[in-house]
């Protein structure tokens, strides 16, 4: 498996997280979350399960958007590839 298809165990799209990669994220990161492809990801975690989305257009004191927290089956994969693809590409 090459480095360019693995996928981070956690990102953020948040620049001040440490799970933050810019580079990565201009190639096109999408999500599948329990089967169903989703557009409003925050920041997702494979290991742990998870992911949080934004809760409408609720803001938090520090004007960032407020989350929730959703647990289920996570699989990130690039923009260019299907989900099934990049599952073949990493056995």
């Amino acid at each position: 498996m090459s480095e360019t298809n693995q996928m981070p165990d956690r990102l953020s799209l948040d620049p001040r997280s440490p799970h933050f990669d810019g580079d990565l994220l201009q190639k096109g990161v999408r999500i599948n979350f329990n089967g169903v492809e989703k557009t409003n990801v925050e920041e997702y975690c494979v290991s742990e399960g998870w992911i949080k989305v934004a809760a409408g257009r609720s803001r938090d004191r520090h004007g960032n958007p407020m989350t929730l927290k959703l647990k289920g089956k996570v699989e990130p994969f690039l923009g260019d590839a299907t989900p099934n693809e990049a599952a073949e590409s990493d056995a």
